[in-house]
Order: C-alpha cells, then sequence, then structure tokens
C-alpha cells in the first residue's frame, strides 16, 4: 500500500481542471512527471538551487508554444505542482486505508519533495526529491528508461546508508539487468548509425543522441567509483567489528557486495568505451559514407556538362552554373603578422658551422680537463681556508662575503664554484686520508692537500636560507666544519 499511496499525488494532479489563457487544459499529469524529472535530473548533477522559479522556468522552456502561459502563469504552474507534492501547511501526505492484515483502519505517509535549503537574499526555498520520491521515480522508470541505471545508483547509495544490504545485493541485480538492457540500446543504435544516416538532418540527431548517451555513462561512472569507494570502506569498518554471528554475516554480505558491484561497474564501464568508439568511429564512418552516396549519385556529365553545352545559355547563366567548381582567387602577399612569428636571434658574430658530428675527447683532452678542475677546486678551497682564518667553521654565505670583500668577484661568477659546494655536500663527511677512488683522487687531490694541513675530516651541511649569489647562480647555504681525529678543531 506504501508503495500505490505514492501515486495519489500524480492522481491528484490528473484531476485538476485548469485552463490556460485560450482556454485549453492544462495537463497536469503529464507535467507532474516533468517536474520529477526535472528535479532527479538537479539531484543527479549535484544542482541544489531548485525552487519555484526554476521548474517554472524550465516548464516554460519545454513548453514552445503548447500553453499559453506568460510568466507569472507558468510561477503559478510551478507552484500548484509543489504544492501538491508537499502540502503547504506542512504536514506529509497521508492515504487511509483498510488494513485487512490487522482487521482495523490503518494511515501511510509519504513525502515526495522535503525543504532542502533556504536562499535569505532572494527569500527563495530550495526543494530535493525524499526517499519517497526517489522510489516514485524508479516505480516510474518506465518513464524515464534512460536513467534506469542513475535511478539504480541512487537507491543502492540510500541501502547502503540504511544497512539494508539484502536489499542492496537485489538492487545490483536490478543495475545489471539494466547495463545489459542499454548494451542492446547502444548495439541496436549502432546498427541504425550504419543504416539510416541518408541526409545530414539524421546525422546531427543521430549525433546529440550518441552524445547524450556518452555524457549520462560519464556522470554514472563517477557515481560507481564513488559507491565502490563507499562500499570498500564499509568493508574496512566493519572488518574490525566482527564480534558476533550476525556481524561476520553483515560482513560477507559486504564483500558480495563489493564483488558484484565491480563486475556491474566492469560491463558499464565497458558501455563507456563503447559509446566513445561509437562516437568517434561509427559516426564519421556514417558521416562518409553520406559524403560518398552523394558523390556517387552526382554525375558531372550529366548535370553539367550536357546542361552547358546542349543548351545555349548566357554568359551569366554559364558562369554561375560553373563558379562552384572553380577555384576561388589565389594571390600571395605579404601578412603584417608574420612579424609576430617565432624567429630565431643570432649575434652578429656567427660563429662558424661545422657539418661535421661531434667527436669524442681523447684520452689526453680528458686528463686536461681534469687537471684544470683540480686547479680550481684546490684555488676554492684555499680561498676557503683564507676567510676562515684561524676558525674551524664557516658558511657559504660568509666565503661569499669574502670574496666580495677581496676583489674575488670573478670566482663567484664561474660555474665550478658552485660545483665545488655540490660536490663536497654529497661526498661528505669527507674522509681526507681515505680518498681511494682515482676519481676522486684526481678531481679532490688539490683539495685534499689544502685541507688536510688542518684537519683529518670535512663536513658540509645545508642551512636554511637560499642565497641569491649572482643574476645567474642561487644555491642554498651550506656550513663547512673541519675536523681532526674524531674532534672539532
Amino acid at each position: 500500500m506504501q508503495r500505490l499511496a505514492l501515486f495519489d499525488p500524480l492522481y491528484r494532479l490528473e484531476n485538476k481542471k485548469t485552463t490556460d489563457h485560450s482556454g485549453r487544459p492544462i495537463d497536469y499529469y503529464s507535467l507532474g512527471l516533468l517536474t520529477l524529472l526535472f528535479f532527479f535530473e538537479n539531484m543527479l548533477v549535484r544542482n541544489h538551487k531548485t525552487g519555484v522559479r526554476e521548474l517554472a522556468r524550465f516548464l516554460q522552456t519545454i513548453n514552445q508554444g503548447e500553453l499559453d502561459l506568460d510568466d507569472r502563469g507558468f510561477e503559478k504552474l510551478a507552484r500548484d505542482i509543489i504544492e501538491v507534492f508537499r502540502p503547504p501547511s506542512g504536514k506529509r501526505n497521508a492515504r487511509n486505508f483498510y488494513n485487512w492484515e490487522t482487521r482495523s483502519p490503518d494511515t501511510v505517509y509519504y513525502t515526495i519533495l522535503k525543504a532542502d535549503r533556504f536562499d535569505t537574499r532572494t527569500n527563495s526555498q530550495y526543494y530535493s526529491l525524499d526517499e519517497d520520491g526517489l522510489e516514485l521515480v524508479f516505480a516510474t522508470r518506465e518513464y524515464f528508461s534512460e536513467f534506469q541505471v542513475s535511478i539504480n545508483q541512487l537507491l543502492l547509495r540510500k541501502q547502503l546508508e540504511r544497512g539494508q544490504f539484502w536489499g542492496a545485493l537485489r538492487q545490483i541485480d536490478e543495475m545489471r539487468i539494466a547495463v545489459e538492457s542499454l548494451q542492446e540500446r547502444i548495439t541496436r543504435m549502432r546498427h541504425e548509425i550504419q543504416r539510416n544516416i541518408v541526409s545530414e538532418q539524421i546525422y546531427q540527431r543521430y549525433r546529440d543522441t550518441v552524445e547524450e548517451i556518452h555524457l549520462r555513462l560519464s556522470r554514472e561512472d563517477r557515481e560507481f567509483e564513488e559507491l565502490q569507494a563507499f562500499v570498500r570502506e564499509t568493508r574496512e569498518r566493519l572488518s574490525y567489528e566482527r564480534r558476533t554471528a550476525k556481524d561476520q554475516q553483515t560482513y560477507e554480505l559486504v564483500i558480495r557486495i563489493d564483488a558484484e558491484l565491480s563486475q556491474v561497474h566492469h560491463q558499464h564501464g565497458l558501455l563507456l568505451r563503447e559509446s566513445i568508439e561509437m562516437k568517434t568511429t561509427a559516426l564519421q564512418a556514417a558521416q562518409e559514407s553520406l559524403y560518398y552516396a552523394g558523390i556517387d549519385s552526382f554525375n558531372f556529365q550529366k548535370e553539367i556538362g550536357d546542361r552547358l553545352l546542349s543548351t545555349p545559355l548566357p554568359l551569366t547563366a554559364a558562369r554561375q552554373l560553373l563558379k562552384p567548381f572553380l577555384f576561388l582567387e589565389r594571390k600571395q602577399t605579404w601578412s603584417l603578422l608574420t612579424v609576430f612569428a617565432p624567429q630565431r636571434l643570432e649575434g652578429r658574430r656567427q660563429a662558424e658551422r661545422n657539418a661535421e658530428f661531434l667527436e669524442l675527447l681523447d684520452e689526453q683532452q680528458v686528463m686536461q680537463e681534469h687537471q684544470k678542475l683540480r686547479q680550481n677546486y684546490q684555488y676554492i678551497a684555499e680561498l676557503i681556508l683564507d676567510s676562515i682564518g684561524e676558525e674551524n667553521q664557516t658558511t657559504l654565505q660568509e666565503v661569499v662575503q669574502y670574496c666580495r670583500a677581496h676583489g674575488y668577484e670573478q670566482v663567484l661568477e664561474s660555474r665550478h664554484f658552485y660545483e665545488f659546494w655540490i660536490l663536497l655536500h654529497q661526498r661528505a663527511p669527507l674522509e681526507l686520508r681515505q680518498i681511494e677512488s682515482e676519481e676522486l683522487a684526481g678531481l679532490l687531490g688539490g683539495v685534499r692537500e689544502v685541507f688536510s694541513q688542518r684537519a683529518a675530516k670535512v663536513t658540509v651541511r645545508e642551512k636554511d636560507p637560499v642565497l641569491e649569489v649572482t643574476d645567474r647562480y642561487t644555491i642554498k647555504d651550506m656550513e663547512l666544519t673541519l675536523e681532526a681525529e674524531g674532534n672539532v678543531l
């Protein structure tokens, strides 16, 4: 009786006898179904600002001259429909009946629309579908067959939130049937696209339909992901609450729901990929076949050649007949926009270009490069020792200040100065007497000679401030410490 009572508002709308300004009767029953669809679609896209004015604009948009009503008339129409679904007194809809089970009068209560939000700025009350409203939409899903999966998703979420896991399993079975019927519909539409597109108007209609299906499947896929995340959270929560046999049975039900929901989601994902393929390949192939069908049906000799040669036409008429087949006038000119095109900037003194391949450096050149690096690193180490003086610790910032104060700015412009600090930081703590690698001994040999006069180990640590040494180089500050045999100097 509860589900049968949900149809009472639609019957009350059907019994309304109201006409528009032209005297034509208003079909409140179908407008009530459209109102359910309006609130349901906004619920799917999570738009909570749905009230009397929004419903009136929706009805006015789909009217297209069927009803002779002005803006106030559509607003009154929307208000009448909402008041039937949600009485203005605030009381819930009720249905009195005789219960033959209990042998006594009984009453069922239901709410189609519920108050959602209130906008104090515009003094507007917004509404949304209540659980009974969703049940009514579900009961009338034959009218909204394309939204069966979305309806099942909303009802499944409600059942999971209430802990009705057996009902959730039945809902997943119905969802699987809806996905299979949608699969048949998409397959049938693919065949219709290949067979029925014979004009540009039909192609546009099928393209809009495919686009609508793809958008709906994308929205349903996102809802599937949210449902699976909700089920997994419930499964994880129940895994820590298995104390009784009932808890164990509930946990097993949730595991089963998770598995079956994943299967339905996989089937739905295949539909989404098929809709993408139909949107790209099938429609493109149909458009190409429409193009080539037009080419095959056009006979140039008969339509143009015979007409032009057999019938003497005035020069103006002949020119108009041939004009679609002639090229447009072509003229090459320099465009002012070319000054904004990407240009290659080169210096006045261009280096000589060599078309030969780069050759590897020979062993002697490599040794020369290493020797140069060794000398540069040794020179930088001597500068650091000079800046330290009698201390055992310094920072990169202090070394930079020392170089600027004593006329060594050219060192700060060299890349080797920063590579030296980075190399020390990577190798730190650096045992000067244990440098055995040939590469390190070659590069840091001079550094070892300089630092070993005062220390046995060098430690480098990063510090917080970032130093902008020059316009070209930025490096994080570092702290360098010289240590003797296990002790700081």
